[in-house]
């Protein structure tokens, strides 16, 4: 039997929390969609501070902005561009397109055709999030969309040049510096200087999540990706210090991001805890930890690691690393997570940053129903039909009495029509 040994905050405290953001991101997008580019230069002004000439960079401060960034710096990102890169082609390459005869006469197929148009989201704010560039940016480029655009906030009033470096490089075809709700919005709705996008995508916090999932409708969302989450599954085999290691690490992304130890071992849970303690005395990030530790932190004792597979796919975090002996017995038996790190030798950093899976993937419990953001939600794929004269009596006739059945008589005539014009 499962028995928590912490737990954070309750649903009813997180319920009061999403509420308020619901209502603040709602006021945002109604402002702006009534009053364009004047209310987003309002927004910019009160959340970053920041009122350019032009939100857009040219080409010519695109260009002044590589040129001033190390070369090693350049060398790092295009290291990890090329492992995510890499991995979205080959994830593009197993996309088929199909046709095939399913009757003599009757073809049926299916297209995967890129969306047109994507607004990128490159999250900024305490960090600056450069790999985002890379998992949204590129990834879209490589499904073929023609025209990929990307927003990111400026940092302490300044434009982060790393990041707008890898957007560039990511081959980003417009780079503006906005952020936060306003520049989802912006992207989603369009205004008098930005033309809307098709799609937005990419990482948030809890209130750039909650504006794509007010926005979806009027444009498509990758997934709702609010702050991330972490769950180390780990046994005897396990060691605190790394577990301690994993959990503070991902909790350095905000006062809000959980995360949770299920362990099949109460030594293990008690060596975390003061391994945790610890590391906050010397983390440089711990008065951020320390928080998202505080309050959303959780430890669940299990009894046996099929209770811990039961007990994660009902958390179905974002981030899954599995420190026992065994990790592959979860590859093989977990059904709700973002993306699993198995074994000891890679973490959750690794995927942020350079390894190649994308770190764009579904929180709030979305693991669910839907997997992270990759090549394929930049593609719709879509079907047709075609059919000789003879196949189409022969289903037409079918269709007849389908369309009878259930009283549809209007959708019976188009096949009566057919019948009666193709049967010899």
């Amino acid at each position: 039997m499962a028995t928590y040994i912490k737990k954070g905050k309750s649903e009813q405290e997180l319920q009061e929390t999403s509420e308020k953001v619901q209502e603040a991101v709602a006021g945002i997008i109604k402002d702006i969609e009534a009053n364009g580019d004047k209310a987003v230069r309002e927004l910019s002004v009160q959340f970053d501070k920041w009122s350019p000439d032009s939100f857009r960079l040219t080409d010519e401060q695109i260009r002044d902005v590589v040129e001033s960034v190390d070369d090693s710096v350049k060398e790092d990102i295009k290291f990890a561009q090329k492992q995510i890169r890499f991995f979205a082609q080959k994830q593009r390459e197993s996309m088929k397109d199909i046709e095939v005869e399913t009757i003599p006469g009757v073809t049926l197929g299916h297209k995967n055709i890129p969306v047109n148009s994507v607004g990128c989201y490159i999250p900024g704010g305490r960090y600056p999030m450069v790999a985002s560039s890379h998992m949204s940016i590129l990834t879209a480029k490589v499904a073929g969309v023609k025209r990929v655009i990307a927003c990111t906030p400026p940092i302490n009033g300044e434009i982060p040049l790393a990041t707008v470096t890898a957007m560039h490089l990511a081959g980003a075809d417009e780079i503006y510096i906005l952020g936060g709700v306003q520049a989802m919005t912006a992207m989603a709705v369009g205004t008098e200087t930005m033309d809307s996008v098709d799609m937005i995508v990419g990482p948030g916090n809890a209130f750039v999540a909650e504006a794509k999932r007010q926005l979806f409708g009027k444009v498509g969302i990758d997934l709702l990706a609010g702050p991330t989450e972490t769950l180390v599954i780990a046994d005897e085999t396990a060691d605190g210090e790394m577990i301690a290691t994993d959990l503070l690490g991902q909790g350095e992304h905000g006062p809000t991001s959980p995360g949770a130890l299920i362990t099949t071992s109460e030594k293990m849970a008690e060596d975390t805890l003061k391994e945790i303690d610890r590391q906050l005395e010397v983390l440089p990030t711990a008065d951020i930890a320390r928080i998202s530790w505080e309050d959303y932190g959780t430890i669940l004792l299990v009894d046996s690691l099929e209770e811990a597979v039961v007990e994660a796919d009902k958390l179905a975090y974002e981030h899954v690393e599995i420190l026992t002996k065994d990790p592959d017995y979860f590859l093989e038996n977990m059904t709700n997570y973002g993306a699993l790190f198995l074994g000891p030798e890679t973490n959750v950093a690794y995927g942020d940053k350079v390894i190649g899976t994308n770190h764009t993937l579904p929180t709030q419990k979305a693991a669910k129903y839907t997997g992270g953001l990759w090549v394929g939600k930049y593609i719709k794929t879509v079907t047709y039909q075609k059919a000789t004269p003879e196949a189409s009596v022969e289903i037409g006739e079918y269709a007849e009495r389908l369309c009878e059945l259930e009283g549809f008589m209007g959708h019976k005539e188009q096949a009566s029509l057919r019948v009666r014009r193709y049967k010899k």
